[in-house]
């Protein structure tokens, strides 16, 4: 069984930053891709962020493009979405997750392990 926890939500200003972490237990972590999502109150979750199990590769919605930065440190079982310059529309809970190897990384189908999320509050 996988667990993956969340950390580093919270409020900030806009234009502030937040650095997310996302903490994993078990020994194969290195061996997955992993996501970010979000889901803001009545929206669909969606895709944010992912990136590949060694951390050479990393892709972005456009929406979070050029402000948001996924790394991994796989000696720690962690992953991390750093957020700049962010925007009261980037309010929601963000969730990290692992991906099913060889699936699709923008669809939150792909995945099969989910944290509980964290929640990311920007005021304008």
């Amino acid at each position: 069984q996988v667990q993956l926890v969340e950390s580093g939500g919270g409020l900030v200003q806009a234009g502030g930053s937040l650095r997310l972490s996302c903490a994993a237990s078990g020994r194969t972590f290195s061996s997955y891709d992993m996501g970010w999502f979000r889901q803001a109150p009545g929206k669909e979750r969606e895709f944010v962020s992912a990136i590949s199990r060694r951390g050479e590769n990393s892709e972005y919605a456009d929406s979070v493009k050029g402000r948001f930065t996924s790394s991994r440190d796989n000696a720690k079982n962690t992953v991390y979405l750093q957020m700049n310059s962010l925007k009261p529309e980037d309010t929601a809970v963000y969730y990290c997750a692992r991906r099913r190897v060889g699936f699709f990384a923008r669809s939150k189908n792909s995945y099969d392990y989910w944290g509980q999320g964290t929640q990311v509050t920007v005021s304008s």
